[in-house]
């Protein structure tokens, strides 16, 4: 959820730890920290954003070669100066940067306060500076000892990277549940929440797993677990480029991202298409393809935009492997007592591979029997190491809170897993197989040529910035769309959008319906053509205000609608690859136009890595 960036080495620190900070300032951005170890530690932090903290240390010794540095989303605590990371202990001996949560905090505070500890921010991690401290001091041990010893006693999840005084020569690093990734140059060491911080200077890193408690000096590297035991190291190479991580041009990251999705959807499936159309291979489900077969029920767990990713796969896999699906919101799941068996198959969704319900809701199934699939974008990341088999998304760095171009790759690894079932199953004849696969293969200049009307989205936008209501409306395929669409407004413009099933529409939201309040219609031509028209023209008679996505040459819904806007022609299956990209711009044109921060709205970080 927060930002984390920490290096030891030769180089001069200050610029590492704020570089890094902007570039994970889309996970965190109400204030921010650095900590710098010369022949003091030095702490500045500011309420804010990055720039605040740069604009705050402007006239301040910023210079030495061993360092850390955060970027918050509060938790415990509102955002200030006092709250902001990185925390130090009362006696100075510590300063550590955090991001998860303590549960335990306010028990163990109430343990430290009775011997004498002093606490000046509301944060559960000052707790934790004092607890290490309070070892360290009472048991004569080491940091790294005092670290490990206070982590036994902590319930709750936590990324962290700590300084001590007393031994300036190192970083001590640890995890659970929240992500660390080190990288490693020659005698140095970068350490970050992810590796955006870290592609420029090294493509080896090392992923820390969960009790994992890392010893870092310029030129040594000890992995180890909270209970001491010695690991080794696993040396991974990143498969990611620093251009990848830069506006190139566009104003925002979200419009960028938006712009990439011909070629992020077609990086997807490239190399599983076969160049002859005609066949179709998900390495990462080889050695689990049997049990997908015989599987008796597919049980599909994510949050926010991935639950809607879910939502279409569902009907995916109804449709080309009639094979019963369930979606879930992880956060539901894991604490519902949900029946689960061997039989089952539970697919997990999350751009990050970090999201901390959706991980826990992964360890309920493994613990039940289920075999476990994970679609993920990030090559490292948890929920790859914690499935039992998966696919990658391949969508590239997605800098944009509200999430766009993984929402589309989501679809097309689902799309690509249902048609590759199915015809394992021998329910798609060749014919159907086919057409499928060359249908997916020309999704990506179809979304090119749909990308040049960015302009009538944008006239479109213009009329209706103002509005504070907005109603999503699509059947089968489309009902999906309709939710993610409403979300993609809410979230970066702040203007109340609810998504709905069409025909759930007569049930009550129909009552909110006037010449206010404008109604999005995902009207593509598919087998409830005719229901959805009539939908339409019980908005209109209402005085609603119609915008219609309409399959081009459309004319009926344009006779009636308002606002028409055309997607090419496709198979139903696919086309919600297409109806959602006019409903992003739409959402992202809206929201520049009120002024919003588009690429980090309020409230919001881009993984929740905390409950």
């Amino acid at each position: 959820m927060c930002g984390i960036v920490g290096y030891i080495g030769d180089k001069n620190v200050y610029p590492i730890l704020i570089n890094g900070l902007k570039r994970l300032e889309y996970r965190g951005y109400d204030s921010a920290g650095i900590s710098i170890l010369k022949d003091e530690i030095q702490v500045y932090k500011k309420q804010g954003k990055v720039k605040d903290l740069e604009k705050f240390v402007s006239d301040k010794d910023v210079t030495g070669t061993i360092g850390i540095g955060h970027t918050r989303w509060a938790t415990h605590g509102e955002p200030s100066d006092v709250n902001a990371h990185p925390h130090t202990s009362e006696n100075g001996h510590f300063v550590l940067i955090h991001n998860g949560i303590i549960e335990n905090y306010a028990t163990l505070k109430n343990k430290l306060t009775k011997r004498g500890y002093s606490f000046y921010s509301e944060t559960d991690t000052e707790v934790l500076a004092n607890l290490i401290e309070y070892i360290y001091l009472k048991g004569k041990v080491s940091a790294e000892i005092a670290i490990r010893l206070a982590l036994t006693k902590v319930i709750g999840a936590y990324g962290l990277v700590i300084l001590c005084k007393d031994e300036p020569d190192k970083l001590i690093a640890a995890r659970k549940g929240s992500p660390l990734v080190i990288g490693i140059g020659e005698n140095e060491y970068f350490l970050a929440s992810d590796a955006t911080p870290i592609v420029e200077y090294t493509k080896s890193v090392v992923y820390l797993n969960n009790d994992d408690v890392a010893i870092i000096k310029k030129n040594e590297l000890v992995l180890k677990t909270v209970s001491n035991d010695t690991l080794v190291p696993k040396v991974q190479q990143l498969d990611l480029e620093i251009g990848m991580m830069e506006k190139n041009g566009y104003d925002h990251f979200m419009l960028k991202e938006i712009f990439e999705q011909p070629r992020s959807i077609e990086n997807t499936f490239r190399g599983r298409i076969a160049s002859d159309l005609k066949s179709l291979h998900l390495g990462g489900l080889y050695n689990v393809m049997p049990r997908l077969i015989e599987a008796k029920r597919i049980i599909i767990i994510g949050c926010g935009t991935s639950w809607h990713a879910g939502l279409v796969g569902e009907y995916l896999f109804e449709d080309l492997a009639r094979l019963p699906v369930e979606v879930e919101y992880a956060s539901e799941f894991r604490y519902r007592n949900p029946l689960i068996t061997k039989d089952d198959v539970v697919i997990a969704i999350s751009q990050s591979g970090e999201t901390a319900d959706t991980l826990a809701a992964i360890q309920l199934a493994k613990e039940a029997g289920a075999l476990v699939l994970g679609i993920c974008n990030v090559v490292g990341s948890s929920i790859p190491r914690e499935t039992d088999a998966g696919v990658y998304t391949h969508a590239g760095p997605e800098i944009g809170v509200a999430s766009t171009k993984a929402f589309t790759a989501q679809v097309t690894v689902l799309a690509l897993m249902s048609i590759l079932i199915g015809r394992k199953r021998g329910l798609l004849s060749d014919e159907v197989f086919f057409q499928l696969i060359r249908e997916m293969n020309q999704i990506p200049a179809k979304l090119e040529y749909l990308l040049t009307f960015n302009d009538q989205y944008k006239k479109i936008a213009e009329m209706y910035k103002e509005a504070n209501n907005f109603l999503y409306l699509g059947r089968g395929y489309f009902f999906p769309v309709a939710l993610e669409g409403a979300l993609k407004l809410k979230e970066i413009s702040y203007i109340h959008a609810e998504g709905y099933p069409a025909a759930e529409m007569k049930h009550g939201p129909i009552a909110l319906i006037d010449q206010n309040m404008p109604v999005v219609v995902i009207a593509a031509k598919d087998k409830s053509y005719n229901k959805i028209v009539s939908n339409i023209q019980e908005v209109k008679a209402r005085n609603g205000i119609v915008i219609a996505i309409v399959t081009e040459g459309d004319t009926v819904i344009k006779s009636m609608a308002d606002h028409v806007l055309e997607i090419p022609k496709c198979d139903e299956k696919l086309v919600s690859l297409l109806a959602v990209v006019p409903l992003q711009l739409l959402s992202y044109h809206i929201a520049v136009m009120r002024g919003c921060n588009v690429d980090q709205p309020r409230n919001l970080a881009k993984s929740v890595t905390v409950e």
